[in-house]
């Protein structure tokens, strides 16, 4: 069996030029079929575009990430004119969501304009009929399923999600989908989730550059880690490794309509 991955996660705008060379190149010896490619903001989103444009492999998705200071409704306007412009190149709205991490740090007191922001792109996917690929973990991702179940925007992706046990099971319930990073090798919360969210609701992602620890430590992420996640959902579902990849891999493909 060609054991074929997705990467279903990666900002491959974000690397160094000649990391992003080596990453496409190493895409068909790696047995990557294809990535995800996420966009931040508005200039993200041209270039990932553009990557698109120069290589098959990439497919694009444009967002503004909730991680930094709020766009301005000049951003948010240029975002959705590009995604109508767009709109048959893409596979996705995002990423998009709200910003546990400047809230936890204390850089941003409220999250309510990024709520106001997710629910215009929200709005945006389920308009297009398009899956939207979000940033939405522990107390956030409730809030996101209030507004997805609002819009009955149901192609919903929570890349790399953390979260509590009820959480998860509405996302089961309303059919969302999950991704696991290569953390699923020594991240206990990231186990657990695998263990218990349905495979066929699950996919596998790095969400590069992002770096990892374990035995990836000091390694550039590159898809090829994906690998590794396999087999360890493989293993935590005790379900044969070529039966998790085919599914792995379908699910993506169904879920982007790749």
């Amino acid at each position: 069996m060609c054991r074929k991955i997705i990467d279903a996660h990666i900002h491959l705008d974000m690397y160094e030029p000649v990391e992003c060379v080596r990453i496409l190149d190493d895409m068909e010896a790696s047995n990557v079929d294809a990535v995800i490619s996420v966009s931040n903001h508005l200039a993200s989103a041209r270039e990932t575009i553009q990557l698109a444009h120069d290589n098959y492999r990439v497919k694009p998705a444009i967002g503004f990430h909730p991680e930094q200071p709020i766009a301005s409704d000049e951003e948010v306007g240029d975002l959705l004119s590009m995604i109508d412009c767009h709109k048959e190149d893409i596979v996705a709205v995002g990423e998009v969501g709200l910003p546990f991490y400047l809230r936890r740090e204390g850089k941003v007191s409220t999250r309510e304009a990024y709520r106001e922001t997710l629910e215009v792109f929200i709005q945006k996917a389920a308009e297009l009929d398009k899956p939207i690929a979000l940033h939405a973990i522990y107390d956030d991702a409730p809030v996101v399923c209030d507004l997805l179940e609002k819009y009955s925007a149901a192609k919903a992706h929570f890349h790399w999600f953390k979260g509590d046990k009820l959480t998860a099971e509405r996302m089961v319930a309303n059919g969302y989908f999950i991704s696991v990073t290569p953390d699923i090798l020594y991240e206990k919360e990231t186990r657990d989730l695998a263990k218990e969210y349905p495979l066929g609701k699950m996919m596998v992602e790095t969400d590069g550059p992002w770096p990892f620890g374990g035995i990836f430590s000091e390694e550039m992420t590159h898809p090829h880690m994906i690998h590794r996640s396999v087999y360890e959902v493989s293993a935590l579902k005790r379900t044969s490794a070529d039966e998790v990849y085919k599914r792995l891999y379908d699910n993506t493909c169904r879920f982007y309509e790749l």
